[in-house]
């Protein structure tokens, strides 16, 4: 298939488990009946964002993959509408916790899965309490539509993790996330280096990109996040094709020709000219080889 039509779904999180379920749905269903074949929903869209404060209370919105809620529902939505659905998800693996992202494809088959890699741990966004990092690697999956590269959230701001999904075939990064306002410095803003960190990593690696985020503003005790909305896809040199405001929940769309665009890749020697052997500092902390 050369042509696709990608989708990101932007909406608001509560603390109704089933009517953030029954809401992902919805905006499924939106953009399905817009021609939507890949369709990219929040990261942990399933609750509110509980990373905010630590609580051991919210260990138990964890579960195995088979058990989820969102997982089960979604297998059987991708599987009526044949769509795409990577969906994220808390996992709980023996004695680990996972922030993830379970790849169903059209026909409502788990492809496998992949685990968040970097984990943040700043006020507000506490993920290393809550999280094991990743221990899955960058994956792509060839799935109905395409070969797809997915990270998560805080993955987004490193390159390598791009690169590195790219080099293994994909064809559309995806990038599920909840980013917002920061708790102690309403002042600070961090939106457009946001989003230009991933439409580099689009550009850099000719290849287009989907942000899915969350609106709305969620408390947690003396902490608060507005998240900003803002979710985009790029194409395929960096340019937006169509981003949310802030504030609406909505589904954004694009299309693209897989095939054109395996051309242009070519065409720019990008990955032909690549020196891994010159690379070796990047497997390094401090820099020294």
């Amino acid at each position: 298939m050369n042509s696709i039509i990608a989708a990101a779904v932007q909406m608001r999180c509560t603390l109704d488990r089933q009517s953030n379920l029954a809401q992902a749905e919805y905006w499924v269903r939106e953009a399905a009946g817009r021609g939507a074949q890949i369709i990219l929903l929040p990261e942990l869209f399933e609750t509110p964002y509980f990373c905010q404060k630590e609580k051991t209370e919210y260990y138990t919105y964890a579960s195995a993959l088979e058990d989820n809620p969102g997982v089960r529902r979604f297998r059987q939505v991708a599987r009526e509408l044949e769509v795409v659905l990577p969906v994220s998800f808390y996992e709980k693996k023996n004695q680990a916790l996972y922030n993830s992202l379970a790849i169903i494809d059209a026909d409502g088959t788990v492809l496998g899965k992949y685990r968040k890699s970097h984990i943040p741990d700043g006020p507000g966004y506490e993920e290393k309490f809550y999280f094991t990092p990743g221990d899955t690697g960058f994956c792509v999956w060839q799935t109905r539509y395409a070969r797809i590269g997915a990270g998560i959230c805080w993955d987004q701001w490193f390159p390598e993790a791009a690169r590195a999904m790219v080099l293994s075939g994909a064809e559309l990064l995806l990038y599920p996330t909840a980013i917002g306002s920061e708790p102690e410095d309403a002042s600070l803003d961090s939106k457009d280096h946001w989003q230009i960190c991933m439409q580099g990593q689009a550009a850099a690696n000719l290849t287009p990109l989907v942000a899915a985020n969350r609106v709305g503003t969620e408390q947690e005790d003396d902490s608060q996040i507005t998240f900003y909305g803002s979710s985009f896809i790029a194409g395929a040199q960096g340019n937006i094709l169509t981003q949310a405001g802030r504030a609406d929940e909505t589904v954004l769309t694009a299309r693209f020709n897989l095939a054109q665009l395996e051309k242009q890749r070519r065409e720019w020697g990008v990955f032909r000219d690549r020196r891994p052997d010159l690379y070796r500092t990047l497997i390094t902390h401090d820099g020294e080889q």
